[in-house]
């Protein structure tokens, strides 16, 4: 009887025997069952042998090592080209996340049917769909989509044929979970079967000069889903973000060995498919609101200002434990300003739900967004309009444990973006602006230490 081992989904770590939680990373329920493969040799006998017996290789000094420019694919979406450093590399292996429905199906088959147009071979591999399923997709993006010939198929075998005989530039798999490799036990998706089909296909990508982009499901936590060796073997990672409910989506770099992992590239969902927005904040200022508890934020995604607006809301809760809702910004950011609010500026929401949203889908992670929020949530505590009727408030900077402000990255880029679109100069960290009590008092047009009763003479009433 064959031996099995037990691997974790999360992390890879494998254990003879089940456990309710693994030593590897911690998480609960995450080992399954799996056959290891089978490899030739041991530790000792002719395997032995033969490891004893290969040549040494000769280091070279990195001085020495000639570095040859790469000529990238250009899929002809700037805002895509922009993410993963100016086009695809030959031979790169690609790994795009997002959960279902976001249009990561969309993108693939988009960037695709233009590289097609500009004279490059490619090709869609769909496992999750039919053929007849893709061309019905492909006939709203238009005649360029059309063109990528497509192979329904899940056998990783013939996958691999396929690759050996057309010879590609550019191939999607979509979606590398649902690829089986034959010679593994456990049904398609085990971390045993992607970590399997993951380093057959890089091998082909690197051997044949194929760009490969696998496209992967995600947890409902927002995770990729399968084991964390799929990430460290591919060379970039794409988490596509956004809420179906809503038409932006973002495109960002979580790893990148041939470009920064910085940039950020927006797209609109509409009927004819992903439109690339060249211009997005001047999109996110025309629908910012001018309401109490709106402020724009001047943020930085890589090396592009971006403005968006921050959008906060104060109400008393019933609650014993009252509710810190974050869209947009991570919540423990949100927790650290509430903290410094109340402890260096005298505006106290201990009481209060908390409601802190990004407007338009964004996800902002930047500390440069500290101050937006907090006078957002000053602005939304006090019902009182930032900036004027005709230019809402842009601010940016990032807040300390002591209450200082502290400046962000490239000010000067962030104050030119906010003018450009007719903003007033933005509040920042600077002479007379050294503390959120010095923001507060000149936001608000009075002193901060009086937010607080403000606030309760407004619940009173």
């Amino acid at each position: 009887m064959a031996r099995t081992v037990h691997v974790c989904t999360e992390c890879g770590h494998e254990t003879a025997g089940w456990l309710g939680r693994c030593p590897g990373c911690g998480e609960w329920n995450t080992l399954v069952e799996e056959r290891p493969v089978q490899t030739g040799g041991g530790s000792g006998g002719s395997g032995g042998a033969r490891r004893g017996s290969a040549p040494a290789a000769r280091p070279v000094p990195l001085a020495q090592v000639e570095a040859l420019p790469v000529a990238r694919l250009v899929t002809g979406l700037a805002e895509l080209d922009r993410v993963v450093g100016g086009g695809i590399v030959p031979g790169s292996l690609v790994l795009l996340g997002g959960s279902p429905g976001i249009g990561k199906s969309t993108i693939t088959a988009g960037a695709l049917g233009r590289l097609a147009a500009a004279g490059h071979s490619v090709l869609y591999v769909s496992g999750e769909e039919s053929a007849v399923q893709v061309r019905l997709r492909a006939e709203r993006l238009g005649e360029d989509a059309l063109r990528v010939p497509v192979v329904a198929e899940t056998d990783l075998d013939v996958v691999e044929a396929t690759l050996e005989a057309e010879r590609p530039e550019v191939c999607v798999i979509d979606s590398v979970q649902t690829l089986h490799a034959a010679g593994l036990t456990g049904a398609a998706g085990s971390v045993g079967q992607v970590r399997e089909v993951a380093g057959r296909l890089a091998r082909v990508a690197k051997k044949r000069s194929v760009a490969i982009v696998l496209v992967g499901h995600v947890t409902k936590d927002g995770a990729l889903a399968g084991p964390r060796v799929l990430e460290h073997l591919v060379d970039c990672v794409l988490q596509f973000e956004g809420e179906r409910e809503r038409t932006y989506r973002t495109l960002r770099a979580l790893k990148n060995r041939f470009g920064s992992t910085n940039e950020v590239g927006v797209f609109e969902m509409r009927e004819d498919g992903l439109v690339e927005v060249a211009d997005p904040s001047s999109r996110f200022v025309e629908e910012a609101s001018r309401a109490p508890g709106s402020v724009v934020l001047c943020a930085m995604e890589g090396s592009r200002p971006l403005l968006v607006e921050v959008q906060a809301l104060v109400a008393q809760s019933p609650l014993e434990a009252p509710r810190r809702v974050a869209n947009g910004i991570d919540r423990n950011r949100l927790a650290l300003i509430l903290a410094v609010l109340a402890r260096h500026a005298g505006l106290g929401l201990g009481s209060c739900d908390v409601f802190v949203s990004v407007a338009g889908g964004v996800r902002v992670e930047e500390p440069g967004a500290d101050l937006a929020v907090a006078l957002a949530l000053a602005s939304a505590a006090r019902g009182v309009i930032l900036g004027s009727e005709e230019r809402p408030l842009a601010a940016f900077g990032e807040v300390g444990l002591t209450g200082e402000l502290r400046q962000a990255a490239h000010p000067d880029r962030r104050t030119a973006e906010a003018e450009k679109f007719g903003l007033a100069p933005p509040m920042a960290p600077g002479e007379g602006l050294r503390t959120v009590r010095q923001a507060l008092e000149a936001a608000l047009g009075a002193s901060a230490g009086t937010a607080a009763g403000a606030l309760a003479e407004a619940r009173a009433a």
